[in-house]
């Protein structure tokens, strides 16, 4: 079937009321730690089951991402244009898309900014966010393609990431911004934590903050929700193992504050952070965890959780509207510093 009518008949589908979507998806709510799953999500989670992208060949699982991505996602807003760019990077050339808002606001940063999943994920999978975010801020957002585990294990994407905040923070007077900020989502929100260490063991200067999204700030981390959302989608606890399993390697460090920031002994004179945690997730308490260290380490920091969302509920704002709403609030709270 085309894309396109997937994409109409799943959002009729998911029109429904509550009622019939529980009962074709179980027939009864699914609750899990004091909160209740959203029913679109349940629906698609269980929609969804039959095979788990961790069972896929990389290259099998990057095509499934790109097709639930084209059914999923929310329309970019048509304000906002897109630029392709290529810069050197530590592996060679390094894709970046520029994402302009229709009114730029000089006082606004570049937001630098990093894709969810570092083994099938794309420029497209943040697409429609980094186009709302750019929307909303009204300053420029640079997304950027690294390179994919498992054929470029850590440190290959990280190194990606910081050669383009650093490409961003010398070029910004070709793009009328104030300063640089950093952010992603889940591993790519792993990654803004990160840099915003490395810039200070540097001896560089700080964003002007970091946004981090349901990020993933411990690759080796087993707290509470790891086992009360073992069994969640679109993000479990076997697909958790399985992804550090391709993105780390055997010899690999899962301490190092470069893939787990959380592990860092020392977060003060870090950037203002806006953290963002959904609820079904079983790596929850790694936002909440490192929101709690940067507050006792004196960093400011404005933090949200959507209690009845998912890991990656971005992705799916085009068909669940309080995954759409979760996102328009997102964006709001990071155009709030630039609005002051």
């Amino acid at each position: 079937m085309p894309l396109d009518l997937r994409k109409i008949g799943l959002k009729a589908l998911l029109s429904l009321p509550t009622p019939i979507l529980r009962a074709i998806s179980g027939g009864r709510p699914v609750w899990r730690g004091g909160r209740t799953l959203e029913p679109r999500l349940q629906y698609l989670a269980a929609a969804s089951r039959a095979r788990p992208t961790r069972a896929m060949p990389p290259e099998e699982a990057r095509l499934y991402s790109r097709e639930q991505q084209g059914i999923l996602a929310a329309p970019a807003p048509p304000s906002v244009s897109l630029e392709a760019l290529e810069i050197e990077g530590p592996g060679g050339l390094l894709p970046l898309r520029l994402y302009r808002p229709a009114s730029p606001d000089p006082a606004a940063p570049l937001l630098v900014f990093a894709h969810m999943d570092g083994v099938a994920g794309a420029l497209d999978t943040s697409d429609a966010l980094c186009a709302r975010l750019a929307a909303t801020t009204r300053g420029p957002v640079l997304s950027v393609d690294y390179r994919l585990a498992p054929e470029h294990r850590f440190p290959a994407s990280f190194d990606d990431f910081m050669a383009a905040v650093r490409w961003a923070r010398d070029n910004l007077h070709r793009y009328a911004a104030s300063d640089i900020a950093v952010g992603g989502e889940s591993l790519g929100g792993g990654f803004a934590a990160a840099a915003c260490l490395a810039l200070k063991a540097a001896g560089e200067a700080q964003p002007a903050r970091q946004l981090l999204i349901y990020p993933l700030l411990d690759m080796g981390g087993e707290g509470a929700a790891m086992a009360t959302y073992a069994d969640a989608w679109p993000l479990s606890k076997a697909d958790v193992a399985a992804f550090v399993a391709q993105y780390l390697g055997p010899e690999a460090n899962p301490a190092d504050p470069r893939c787990s920031p959380l592990r860092a002994e020392d977060l003060s004179g870090l950037a203002p952070a806006l953290i963002v945690q959904a609820g079904f997730d079983p790596t929850g308490d790694q936002p909440l965890a490192y929101a709690r260290r940067l507050i006792d380490a004196g960093v400011p920091v404005t933090f949200r959780c959507y209690d009845n969302l998912a890991h990656g509920f971005a992705m799916f704002a085009g068909a669940v509207p309080v995954a759409e709403a979760a996102v328009r609030e997102i964006a709001d709270l990071a155009a709030e510093p630039d609005r002051r």
